[in-house]
C-alpha cells in the first residue's frame, strides 16, 4: 500500500518539523476562493501509506468549505512567521493579501517560506466531539531546515503542572487504598477510558479485542516471527494470542508470509485487507488522541509519552525492542510475494 513519490525516510523527517503545534491549513473553496486558518492540532497519522490529520471546531465558518474541499494543504510555518500565524488566527481581514503563493494539488494555496508543507487528499473524517477531524493522504511534501515556530514558551517542558483539582482531598477509607496516588490505579483506569473510545471502532471492524491487539502488533513490522509475536504478547494475551493470530488468517486479514525454504519458523503478516482495518483503526484511535492532546497542551503530551516510554522500558523492555528491532538480516526476495529479512 506505498504511495508512488513518497519516501518513508524523508517523510518522517518532514513531519518531524513539527516542533508543537504551529501550523496553517489551505484550501480552495468551490468558488475558488483562498482560504486558511491557524491550527494547532496538527499530528501524524501513518507513514505507510502517509497519514496526517488535523481538527476544526464545528461552529468554524469555514467548516463547510473544507468538508466539501477534496485536497487541502498543511504548513509547518517556521521560527520567523509569527506575524503570519497571527494574521491567519484573524477573522474578516485577507489573509492572502500581499504574500507570494505557489499553487498545489488541486489548485491549492501554498504558503512560502515554510519549514515543511503537505499537500493532502481528504481520506476519513470523524466526529471529535465539538470538532470535525480530517484525515488526509498526504501526495506531495517539502520540506526546508529552517527552524520551526515553536509554541509554550519556545521549547517543549518536561514538567507537567500539577491540577489542583486533582490534589487528595482527604483520607481514603483503608489506609494504601488504591486511590488517585497509585500509579498502577492511574495507569489502569487512564488505559479503560481511552480503549472505551476506541472499543466502537474495533465493533464496527467486527474485531475482538485480542484480534485487535495481534492485529495492531503485526503493523509494526513487514513481517513478524512466531516467536516475536509470542514475545510481544507476554504479558498482555499470552496463550490466546495464538487463538487470535489463527483467527484473523481465517478472515483472510493475516496470513502466514513467505520465507526462505530452509527456515525453520513462522512469519506473519498482513494482508491487504488486514492493512485496510488496520489504517482504519490507527485513524481513529489517533483522532481519540488528537482530542486528548488538544486538551492536555503540546507539552504536558510529550511529557506524558517521554514518561510512559520511560516506564516501559523498565516494566516491558521486550515492547520497546520490538518498536526498534530490525534483525540486522538484508531482505531476500522469495519465490513468493513476500520478503524475508
Amino acid at each position: 500500500m506505498s504511495t508512488p513519490g513518497i519516501d518513508a525516510s524523508e517523510f518522517r523527517k518532514a513531519l518531524g518539523a513539527f516542533a508543537t503545534g504551529v501550523t496553517i491549513i489551505t484550501t480552495r473553496a468551490q468558488d475558488g476562493t483562498s482560504l486558511g486558518l491557524t491550527c494547532n492540532s496538527f499530528n501524524s497519522v501513518s507513514l505507510n501509506p502517509p497519514l496526517v490529520l488535523w481538527s476544526l471546531a464545528e461552529n468554524a465558518l469555514s467548516l463547510p468549505v473544507f468538508r466539501a474541499a477534496k485536497h487541502w494543504a498543511v504548513h509547518v510555518l517556521a521560527s520567523d512567521q509569527d506575524q503570519l500565524s497571527a494574521r491567519f488566527a484573524k477573522r474578516g481581514v485577507d489573509k492572502f493579501a500581499g504574500l507570494e503563493l505557489d499553487t498545489g494539488v488541486g489548485d491549492i494555496p501554498l504558503l512560502r517560506g515554510c519549514t515543511a508543507r503537505f499537500q493532502c487528499e481528504t481520506a476519513f473524517e470523524y466526529q471529535g466531539g465539538d470538532h470535525v477531524i480530517f484525515v488526509g493522504k498526504v501526495l506531495a511534501f517539502d520540506r526546508s531546515e529552517r527552524a520551526p515556530l515553536v509554541f509554550h514558551g519556545g521549547r517543549y517542558a518536561h514538567a507537567a503542572k500539577r491540577d489542583p483539582s486533582a490534589e487528595l482531598t482527604g483520607a481514603s477509607d483503608l489506609a494504601g487504598s488504591f486511590n488517585e496516588d497509585f500509579l498502577g490505579y492511574l495507569l489502569g483506569r487512564g488505559h479503560f477510558q481511552f480503549f472505551r473510545q476506541i472499543r466502537p471502532h474495533l465493533q464496527k471492524e467486527n474485531l475482538s479485542e485480542e484480534e485487535f491487539y495481534v492485529l495492531s502488533t503485526l503493523t509494526l513490522k513487514r513481517s513478524m516471527s512466531a516467536s516475536e509475536l509470542d514475545a510481544a504478547m507476554k504479558g498482555v494475551l499470552d496463550e490466546r494470542a495464538t487463538g487470535a493470530i489463527h483467527s484473523l488468517i481465517t478472515r483472510g486479514l493475516a496470513r502466514e508470509a513467505p520465507v526462505v525454504a530452509e527456515a525453520d519458523w513462522t512469519e506473519y503478516e498482513l494482508t491487504d485487507a488486514g492493512r485496510a482495518a488496520a489504517l482504519r483503526l490507527i485513524s481513529a484511535a489517533k483522532a481519540v488522541e488528537s482530542q486528548l492532546v488538544e486538551h492536555l497542551g503540546a507539552g504536558e503530551s510529550a511529557a506524558l509519552k517521554s514518561l510512559l516510554h520511560r516506564l516501559l522500558s523498565t516494566l516491558d523492555p521486550a515492547a520497546v525492542a520490538l518498536w526498534g528491532s530490525h534483525r540486522g538480516r538484508k531482505p531476500v526476495k522469495t519465490s513468493g510475494s513476500g520478503w524475508f529479512e
